[in-house]
């Protein structure tokens, strides 16, 4: 039975299940990750685009848990590329989570229309990691083309690269590529989510195979998705405000996926994304202004 903690090549341990926060409001969000940390859960992602970096760490502080504790992860906007511009997006993230160093910052998409800033804001955040204002860095939606120039022009190798993966996009040939760096692939929408709305042909939480197998465990399809993750290595943050599948989607350390049922999910693959091209993500399209961390509490979590 896998650990419920994954070591990056940094050898820093990082819970393998972590409360995502994308498109949660933030009216709810300081409710959920305290909910979230109430239940068991040690890791929050949260990213500079969400918008609700301040009310993350606001749960994080009612929570009772120790800062030390908890592991959070955050991510710079393509607005903030460029060394020092993602030098001063640290400061503003930080600030708004009230804490004075982040375990896990990273870039939340190539831009590859300007990657030049791209190279110098991940060489922005090398500088963050050499300082001791990070613990590990990192990518975000970074594909086989991004991660080569990437490898070839910078010194730290990422210890994550957070892309899309769910049963009906697996994405395989990048998962195989970063397992041959050391990069521990993350799994957005993982249990997903993004196919039940929007196009999709098709939702994940109706699959009749992860229907089956969740019935033998006597688990939920979520939890199936999930478990399919950790028994393969990967990172997964699923996001709910619902308190009820916060703790169902934390409640997968007690069951065991067999060789066949892993292979049967595998087989689910459709090779269609759900979410942008990342090549498709420019500054003209999705540029957008993160604002200063004025008004934070001045006295930081530790």
């Amino acid at each position: 039975m896998p650990e419920n903690t994954i070591t990056l090549n940094n050898h820093l341990e990082m819970p393998a299940i972590g409360l995502g926060v994308f498109q949660t409001p933030p009216d709810v969000t300081t409710a959920a990750v305290e909910e979230a940390l109430r239940v068991g859960y040690r890791h929050i992602d949260t990213a500079a685009a969400y918008a609700n970096e301040r009310e993350v760490g606001a749960g994080i502080g009612r929570s009772g848990i120790a800062r030390d504790d908890v592991f959070i992860e955050t991510k710079v906007w393509i607005s903030d590329y460029g060394y020092d511009a993602t030098l001063h997006a640290f400061d503003k993230s930080a600030g708004k989570l009230g804490v004075d160093q982040v375990d896990l910052l990273l870039l939340h998409q190539p831009l590859s229309s300007r990657f030049d800033l791209t190279l110098d804001a991940y060489r922005a955040l090398e500088t963050l990691l050499a300082d001791g204002k990070v613990r590990a860095i990192g990518v975000s939606n970074f594909m086989p083309e991004h991660l080569d120039r990437l490898l070839n022009e910078t010194s730290v190798v990422p210890a994550v690269n957070q892309i899309e993966v769910h049963p009906y996009f697996q994405q395989t040939d990048l998962q195989r590529m970063n397992a041959e760096h050391g990069i521990v692939t993350q799994a957005w929408s993982p249990i997903g989510g993004i196919t039940s709305y929007g196009s999709a042909e098709k939702s994940t939480f109706e699959d009749p195979t992860l229907l089956d197998i969740a019935e033998r465990h006597g688990k939920s399809a979520a939890q199936v998705m999930l478990r399919w993750h950790l028994q393969q290595g990967r990172s997964v943050i699923p996001k709910s405000t619902k308190p009820d599948r916060i703790a169902e989607n934390f409640d997968v350390f007690d069951f065991e996926l067999t060789t066949e049922q892993l292979a049967a999910i595998d087989g689910l693959d459709t090779g269609v994304r759900g979410g942008p091209e990342p090549d498709n993500i420019t500054l003209e399209t999705y540029g957008r202004d993160i604002p200063e961390a004025w008004g934070h509490r001045r006295s930081r979590q530790r």
